[in-house]
């Protein structure tokens, strides 16, 4: 009898401490394909410190980190792009690169024997380009387009990556409702129809309960909950979270967190 596959990422305690404050200690957790999960916890808590560290851009301070049972610094960097992408919150355009040039970049890792983009890489980047409805803005300059568009832009780049594992630092960041509610759809439906895994920074509980698995709450002083999102997205959990009364209503078979009034 085969054993079970490796989660795709997983964690043994880890911890994460920023100029002697403590963020995180002994998170021992695991990412399996197909799930969704939403990190959670108010500013300073340690979300975006936590997703670098997971996308190997700030070294470990103690713990371990394992991508398919494999210890990330075992990965030569060609692989590891092929099996998990970063969105980062905000970025900087120095240079005058077209929006298809930019999601072109992303399959760098692929060009194992040819340098220059091949029909495939150019069908996957135009296909991204629609996914996001970006699409007409393929020759425009990055630096003229809008912080919504920009950011549509940089998911269509991580999505022509076709990594399994997405680490996304506030992906709706900067998108008008309707974009936020589609790319959200879109992230949910990966995992569900192509058994891709998320693992996402929110701020919005509404829109992470309706396309979230599962939820990381970070509670800023080193503890943490981990679950599915029915264990974990209580009013109680997000209120000690998030440092300000949750109240959570059920209308019409959808979840809604809001923040209670002060009294």
């Amino acid at each position: 009898m085969s054993s079970l596959p490796a989660p795709l990422l997983q964690t043994h305690g880890l911890g994460l401490s920023v100029s002697g404050r403590v963020l995180l200690t002994e998170l021992n957790w695991q990412v399996e394909a197909g799930q969704c999960w939403c990190v959670i916890g108010r500013n300073g808590a340690g979300k975006s410190t936590l997703l670098r560290s997971l996308a190997g851009m700030r070294p470990l301070e103690t713990g371990q980190l394992q991508m398919l049972g494999r210890h990330l610094a075992s990965w030569p960097l060609a692989e590891l792009a092929k099996l998990r992408a970063y969105l980062a919150q905000g970025r900087v355009d120095a240079f005058a690169y077209r929006a298809i040039e930019t999601v072109l970049s992303a399959r760098h890792p692929y060009h194992d024997a040819h340098y220059w983009e091949s029909a495939a890489d150019m069908a996957i980047a135009h296909a991204a380009l629609c996914q996001l409805d970006v699409a007409d803005l393929a020759q425009r300059d990055v630096r003229s387009l809008s912080g919504g568009e920009r950011q549509r832009v940089a998911i269509a780049a991580l999505l022509a990556q076709q990594a399994q594992l997405m680490l996304l630092d506030e992906p709706a960041n900067a998108l008008d409702l309707a974009h936020q509610v589609s790319v959200m759809q879109l992230f949910a439906r990966l995992c569900r129809d192509e058994n891709k895994a998320v693992v996402m920074v929110s701020h919005d509980l509404n829109l992470a309960h309706r396309i979230s698995s599962h939820a990381l709450l970070l509670m800023g002083d080193g503890l943490w909950l981990a679950g599915t999102k029915e264990q974990v997205m209580t009013a109680e959990n997000l209120s000690l979270c998030l440092g300000h009364p949750i109240e959570r209503f059920e209308h019409a078979q959808q979840t809604l967190f809001l923040p209670k009034e002060a009294d």
